[in-house]
C-alpha cells in the first residue's frame, strides 16, 4: 500500500510538471506575438524590453519542457540515481538566457537615451501590457500551485522569471503613461532599471541551480523534521551522519541510526524499515538509505 501511495504521489507530480511546462510555452509564445505587434506600432523601448524578455521566456520554457520531461524518466542502468539533475541544468540555462537578454536591453536603453526616438500609439502599448500582466498572473498562479506540490527547481526558476515579467510590464505601463504626459526620457530609464533587475534575477537563479548541482544539503527545516522523526521512532537510541541532497523530484537521505547492542538482526531490520517509512511520510518522494549501528560503537556526540 505504501509503494502504491508513493507511486500515485510521483504520478501526480509528473502530471503537474508536464502541465506547467506546456502552459509556460503557450503563454510565452502568445506574449511574444502580441508584444511584437505592439512594439512595431509604438517604437517604445520599454515594450522592446518586455518583448526581448518574452523571447527569452520562449527559449527558457522550451528548455524547461524538455528538461522536466527528461528528469521524470525513471532510473536506468546508466543513471542509477535517476535524471533529476536535468532540472537545475535547465535553471542554469535559463539564467544564461536571462543575463544575455538583460545585457542587450541595457545597451539598447543607453542607445535610446543618446539617440531619442518618438513613441507612438501609446494606448495600444498600455492595452498590450495590461493583457500581458493578466495572462502572466494566471500562469504564475498555476506555477505556484505546481511548486507547492512538487518543489520543482525548474518550475521555480521559470516562475521567478515570469514574476520579473510582471514587473517589467508594469514598469512599461508607467513609462508609456509618463511619455504621454511629456516625459519621453522615462521610457529608456525604466528600461535600464528593468534590465538591472533582470540581471540580478539571473544571478539569483544561477546561484540556486549551482547549489543544487553541487548537492547542497536540504533546508535546515527539512533536516530538523528528519531528525525529529528518527529520534521519536521506537527502538532508536540516537543517530549520526545525516546526509541529504536534492535531485529533481527526489530527495536523497542517508543516515546512521543507533540501536541496542544485543538487538536481533530481524528486529533491527524492522526498526530500520519503520524509520524509513516515517521519513518518507515526512519527506514525500524521498529515497532513504539507513545504516544500523550498535549504540556502543556509535561516535560520541
Amino acid at each position: 500500500m505504501a509503494s502504491v501511495t508513493k507511486q500515485q504521489h510521483q504520478d501526480k507530480k509528473a502530471r503537474l510538471l508536464r502541465a506547467a511546462t506546456i502552459a509556460s510555452v503557450v503563454t510565452s509564445l502568445t506574449l511574444v506575438i502580441i508584444k511584437l505587434v505592439a512594439w512595431l506600432m509604438t517604437s517604445s523601448v520599454g515594450i522592446l524590453a518586455s518583448l526581448i524578455d518574452s523571447v527569452m521566456d520562449v527559449l527558457a520554457s522550451v528548455i524547461n519542457f524538455f528538461a522536466v520531461w527528461y528528469s521524470l524518466q525513471p532510473a536506468d542502468n546508466e543513471h542509477r540515481f535517476g535524471h533529476g539533475k536535468a532540472e537545475p541544468l535547465a535553471a542554469l540555462a535559463q539564467a544564461t538566457f536571462i543575463a544575455g537578454s538583460a545585457v542587450f536591453l541595457l545597451l539598447h536603453a543607453v542607445d535610446r537615451i543618446v539617440h531619442p526616438h518618438a513613441v507612438s500609439q501609446i494606448s495600444v502599448g498600455v492595452a498590450v501590457m495590461l493583457f500581458s500582466i493578466i495572462l502572466t498572473l494566471i500562469l504564475v498562479s498555476f506555477q505556484r500551485y505546481v511548486i507547492r506540490h512538487t518543489g520543482s527547481t525548474a518550475i521555480q526558476a521559470d516562475s521567478m522569471h515570469y514574476v520579473a515579467d510582471i514587473m517589467t510590464n508594469a514598469g512599461t505601463i508607467i513609462a508609456l503613461v509618463l511619455v504621454f504626459y511629456g516625459w519621453p526620457v522615462v521610457d529608456p530609464l525604466i528600461a535600464l532599471l528593468i534590465g538591472g533587475y533582470i540581471l540580478y534575477h539571473a544571478g539569483h537563479i544561477g546561484r540556486e541551480a549551482f547549489h543544487l548541482l553541487m548537492d547542497r544539503e536540504l533546508s535546515p527545516a527539512i533536516q530538523s523534521k528528519i531528525e525529529d522523526v528518527v529520534l521519536s521512532s521506537p527502538g532508536v537510541q540516537g543517530f549520526h551522519d545525516l546526509r541529504t541532497r536534492q535531485s529533481g523530484q527526489v530527495s536523497f537521505i542517508q543516515i546512521h541510526i543507533e540501536l541496542d547492542d544485543h538487538l536481533p538482526l530481524i528486529e533491527a531490520h524492522a526498526i530500520s524499515d519503520a524509520v524509513e517509512a516515517r521519513i518518507c511520510v515526512a519527506v514525500p518522494g524521498a529515497e532513504v538509505i539507513i545504516h544500523e549501528d550498535p549504540v556502543s560503537v556509535a561516535p560520541a556526540a
